[in-house]
């Protein structure tokens, strides 16, 4: 018994096909790559920072909360 073969149907492109793109799905990730290529371009200006972050002081009262 031989194998069955699949047959596709192959539909013909359309010519003339247009994809439109809205301005900001184009824009916006050119303007993301830019910001972190600047970033990775200028590391020297990077500035630690001189207080506790906020996000710091909550964990650390958590836990000073939950292990009495």
């Amino acid at each position: 018994m031989p194998a069955p073969t699949h047959t596709r149907s192959h539909r013909p492109v359309a010519d003339g096909v247009e994809i439109r793109l809205p301005w900001w799905a184009v824009a916006l990730p050119a303007v993301a790559f830019a910001a972190l290529l600047l970033m990775i371009l200028s590391p020297g200006q990077a500035q630690a920072a001189t207080t506790d972050p906020a996000l710091g002081q909550l964990i650390e009262r958590t836990f000073r909360l939950l292990f009495r």
